[in-house]
């Protein structure tokens, strides 16, 4: 069953109406794992005996005629970079591989198991999500089925690659400097970061990138987002920034309707941007135009590159983390560039990180000022083309881990933000757009997004499982 051919509505009405199991469905995404991700390696861990069960009961509560959610038989995939019942939370990390399993499932994920979905396993992501790319020690790198010789980008990988292969129609990811977006736009999918708090990050366990954290569902289009988004979002006690508003109905108000006005920033104002990204982007921007869509050119979003005191935020946390282990045998099983980061974060000082937070007001006051002239932001959805296996990605040719410099700064000052797939770049991998909106202005971003991908028409299943 390739999930790509059918929209999540789609397929909770078909185990609704006892057309297809949920068991049946189930098995055929368990299927789909067990014959495309030998190359691909999306998964890191799977329970088929206990997501059979957890259908069959969804089956046996659909008999009796119960209420079973609005994502009833839905097969997912969560990132391990959160907890899922029964399942070790490795963080594809060598230090934890071997930890107990979680005793009980994350916010976002005991939602989505409220809503009906059937939790399948883990999905790879780098160690502590730490960069652009999905490759760990303990389980190794997950390939991109548009091409396998890119990553899946990160650190939402694992995920990412499922769903664009077609394996499942819904997973989980988390963005704390583009971990949504950036494999999103890698894989051909439709992805948001909402505002921060609109999922809660709560729990027992603080959130790995502190002020920065989202999380949210993945799925191939802004509809299956918002369908899976009206079932998870909403405040929790143990979440002390979530915001209210739980069951939004969001999926209903996507009308298709495009924007009146956009902004256009190439570069946002600080950015090299590779010549082959510009030219989709520009021929897209064009199409949008042709619709009807009033495109006010603005090259200068913000007078500087947020990745300075972005790294402050992300430094600090990692240095939080892990720099009790510096000096141990533990602390060289982690990731040369994690360990950068650690290390890096250990030399900050409070001053540092209260300018950090400066930062956020100046980007975020620089932001509304934009939105003045319209309410809503385009920009590519990264600078540069996606990296091989082995490497950065790249602009114009030169490897760089600026390929990404778009994203990070809307964790800053927690804005929404979404990609859209736009098309193919020469080496077949799909490049996207990024849509911005104001301070919680979620319904305006996904309305545009949902819009949008009418005008552009990306195919999701150009990518052939004869490529895996």
């Amino acid at each position: 069953m390739d999930f790509r051919e059918y929209s999540i509505k789609e397929l909770v009405n078909k185990v609704k109406s006892k057309e297809v199991s949920a068991k049946e469905m189930t098995a055929a995404a368990l299927d789909n794992i067990d014959r495309h991700d030998k190359v691909l390696n999306t998964f890191c861990a799977i329970n088929q005996e206990d997501a059979l069960n957890q259908a069959s009961a969804l089956d046996e509560r659909i008999s009796k005629g119960d209420d079973v959610g609005p994502l009833a038989g839905i097969p997912i995939g969560v990132k391990d970079l959160e907890d899922a019942k029964g399942f070790v939370t490795t963080f594809g990390s060598a230090l934890h591989v071997n930890d107990k399993p979680a005793s009980e499932d994350s916010i976002l994920v005991e939602r989505l198991r409220n809503a009906g979905c059937v939790i399948l396993g883990k999905t790879n992501t780098p160690e502590f999500g730490h960069k652009g790319k999905t490759d760990n020690f303990p389980f190794g790198e997950t390939k991109n089925p548009w091409n396998i010789e890119y990553s899946s980008g990160g650190s939402s990988g694992g995920t990412s690659a499922a769903l664009a292969a077609g394996m499942i129609p819904l997973g989980t990811g988390s963005d704390g400097g583009g971990s949504i977006r950036i494999p999103a736009s890698l894989g051909g999918l439709s992805g948001i970061k909402t505002s921060q708090g609109r999922i809660p990050i709560g729990g027992t366990t603080p959130p790995g990138s502190g002020l920065l954290t989202v999380k949210g569902p993945m799925a191939n289009t802004t509809m299956d987002n918002a369908l899976a988004l009206d079932a998870c979002v909403g405040a929790h006690p143990t979440d002390i920034f979530s915001l209210e508003g739980g069951c939004p109905n969001w999926a209903n108000q996507l009308s298709g309707e495009l924007p009146k006005t956009a902004i256009w920033s190439p570069t946002m104002g600080f950015s090299t941007l590779d010549k082959e990204v510009r030219t989709a982007c520009e021929e897209s921007i064009g199409l949008l135009q042709d619709a009807g869509v009033t495109i006010i050119e603005k090259d200068k979003i913000w007078d500087e590159n947020p990745v300075e005191p972005w790294m402050v935020f992300w430094a600090s946390a990692c240095a939080r983390r892990q720099q009790h282990l510096v000096g141990t045998d533990e602390y060289e099983k982690i990731d040369p560039l994690l360990r950068v980061f650690i290390e890096m974060g250990m030399k900050m000082d409070g001053a540092s990180y209260a300018s950090s937070i400066d930062a956020c007001h100046k980007l975020g006051y620089q932001l509304e000022e934009a939105f003045k002239e319209s309410p809503l932001i385009i920009t590519p959805a990264t600078c540069g083309q996606a990296p091989k296996l082995t490497g950065e990605g790249s602009v114009n040719g030169e490897e760089t881990p600026a390929w990404v410099d778009f994203t990070m700064g809307i964790n800053m000052t927690r804005n929404p933000a979404g990609v859209v797939p736009i098309g193919l770049l020469n080496s077949g991998m799909p490049v996207a757009l990024q849509i911005i909106g104001g301070q919680r202005e979620d319904l305006k971003v996904l309305q545009a997004m949902h819009a949008f991908e009418s005008v552009f028409n990306f195919d999701h299943k150009a990518v052939g499982h004869e490529n895996q």
